[in-house]
């Protein structure tokens, strides 16, 4: 399946006289088709049912079905549970099929990138072979974050904030992130974070799973009791 960037360029070049907001439009709503498409393509390779996906997901088949007819756009936390339901990174969604590489070169304006709800992600490590490492540029618009669910998963996870104000959550300890300040953690403690400015946010993010054999967003939530 093509990669969402070609089908973005698609749509600009089908249409030259439309504004900017208008081709912004257009590729938010190609995003939501391709995310879509893959999950129902995900979800018959595994021959599972809207409603086994659902229970097993913890979503409600209602949100699901709109998920897989691009009629809803779903959040990061939202895309995070049907990874983990389903057994694949989070990237799966919208990126082709991989070829596995040992070198990475990422240039600045060719980057793989997706929105997922309120959150922007440019995956710097696209095809990397065993996912050993996995970066990515995280831009958060206005209050956007992870969620009230905590989040948990193996190996370490470091963040560095590029610029705005983001607030670290982990293991009940807050970590208020301005530009320069850096992160990093054993991701098994339970963890969230949300931007806390009125304007975008953005931090790198970089994910060293303990299993090579994990996909982004496997085992990546679990529920906080308070």
């Amino acid at each position: 399946m093509p990669s969402e960037s070609l089908f973005q360029e698609t749509v600009i070049d089908q249409y030259p006289n439309a504004d900017r907001s208008q081709s912004l439009n257009l590729e938010e709503t190609t995003s939501e088709k391709l995310v879509g498409l893959k999950i129902r393509e995900l979800r018959n390779q595994r021959k599972l049912s809207l409603r086994i996906l659902a229970e097993q997901s913890g979503l409600n088949i209602n949100t699901l079905s709109l998920i897989e007819n691009a009629k809803s756009s779903p959040s990061v936390g939202t895309l995070q549970q049907l990874a983990r339901a389903l057994g694949v990174r989070i990237s799966a969604f919208f990126e082709s099929e991989p070829v596995s590489t040992r070198i990475v070169y990422t240039r600045h304006d060719n980057r793989s990138e997706a929105t997922f709800g309120n959150a922007h992600m440019q995956n710097l490590g696209k095809d990397l072979v065993n996912n050993a490492v996995q970066p990515f540029v995280v831009t958060l618009e206005p209050e956007a974050g992870s969620g009230e669910r905590m989040i948990v998963h193996t190996g370490h996870e470091f963040v560095y904030c590029l610029n705005g104000k983001v607030l670290y959550v982990v293991d009940e300890s807050e970590y208020s992130l301005t530009p320069g300040d850096s992160l990093l953690f054993e991701s098994h403690l339970p963890h969230r974070w949300k931007n806390m400015e009125a304007m975008r946010s953005q931090v790198l993010l970089i994910l060293f799973p303990a299993d090579q054999c994990e996909e982004l967003g496997g085992r990546h939530f679990i529920n906080k009791t308070n």
